[in-house]
């Protein structure tokens, strides 16, 4: 399975972002590294659109926006202080925070979000902001379906990134793991039984870890009793049980190398 385009309006802001709080505390906004990418936030910046009414993430804004503001080696390369991305009227951005992450393995950063369209549901869009071209996964297909990220990263050693979600975390409960390669996005694994997000948090549980042995993606189990590690090898998704409950205490154990 292959990825496709979707639409968007990209425009360069000519002044950075007014912006406090610590990174990822601030709703909708993240930290970049600095260099590249100072901070990234979503925003609404057109209230009058139609409200899309799934309202998944317990209250977080219907997001229309994407602001990256770039770092001074960001600034001389792409020759602007700051990006801006709005999406179409038939989509919203339904998401906590964007992911600034080395996507491509060159260059610029790129940023990683969810987009969810009105009558298809959710995809995870990558933003390349070098070419300000947008990418993503095909999506869910019906209205108010979604999907929760884990992460990015070299998964396997193989040098190549991959992104991986969970599909539909509240009824499918499948992790999707997806590798960037040939300039888009192609599946490469998937195992079912596993969450990472409650109807109505407004945070996603889990991420990755690496506790020397490579990254290793946390989730739930599907009934919620414990945090289970997720590792792709061989093209093969490989799940074990950490023996720690699937609370916030657990996770941050196993964030910990516990387990």
């Amino acid at each position: 399975m292959r990825a496709g385009r979707i639409g968007f309006c990209l425009s360069a802001a000519l002044a950075g972002l007014v912006l406090a709080g610590p990174s990822v505390a601030a709703v909708g906004c993240a930290e970049g590294d600095g260099a590249w990418v100072t901070r990234a936030c979503y925003d609404v910046t057109q209230p009058g659109r139609p409200a899309y009414g799934h309202d998944v993430l317990g209250g977080t804004p219907e997001w229309d926006t994407l602001r990256v503001e770039l770092g001074p080696r960001g600034r001389a390369a792409l020759g602007e202080t700051a990006i801006s991305m709005v999406v179409p009227e038939s989509q919203i951005i339904e998401d906590i925070a964007p992911r600034v992450a080395q996507v491509d393995g060159a260059g610029a950063p790129e940023v990683v979000m969810v987009i969810s369209d009105r009558s298809l549901g959710a995809r995870l869009a990558v933003l390349e902001l070098s070419s300000r071209r947008l990418i993503a996964t095909p999506p869910i297909g019906t209205r108010n379906r979604w999907l929760a990220p884990v992460g990015v990263a070299d998964l396997d050693g193989d040098g190549a990134v991959e992104l991986a979600y969970v599909d539909r975390p509240h009824l499918a409960r499948v992790l999707r793991v997806w590798r960037y390669q040939d300039g888009g996005l192609a599946q490469v694994a998937a195992v079912e039984g596993v969450t990472n997000h409650r109807i109505g948090e407004n945070s996603i549980s889990g991420g990755l870890r690496d506790c020397g042995s490579g990254p290793e993606m946390l989730v739930a189990s599907a009934d919620w009793s414990r945090v289970v590690t997720a590792t792709l090898a061989g093209g093969q998704l490989v799940l074990r049980d950490l023996g720690l409950p699937a609370t916030g205490a657990g996770f941050a154990a196993a964030m910990e190398c516990g387990g």
